[in-house]
């Protein structure tokens, strides 16, 4: 049986605490700050922690990361 290969787009965006959780930049911060409000720029920034359901799709994406 072939190995399973990782997503590669995936390998870059994500990274896996040593719990087993994973962590991702804030959405909405690529483009466009000027007609976002300073609030949701300062909260958006640094990573965060993904939900359950999101987490699992990426689990999918990096079979080896566990």
């Amino acid at each position: 049986m072939p190995k399973m290969k990782t997503k590669s787009g995936a390998k870059k965006r994500f990274k896996i605490t040593g719990t087993g959780k994973i962590m991702a930049a804030a959405q909405g911060k690529r483009h466009g700050m000027i007609k976002r409000s300073a609030k949701f720029v300062r909260q958006a920034r640094g990573t965060m922690v993904l939900t359950e359901s999101d987490a699992g799709l990426v689990r999918k994406y990096m079979p080896y990361f566990r």
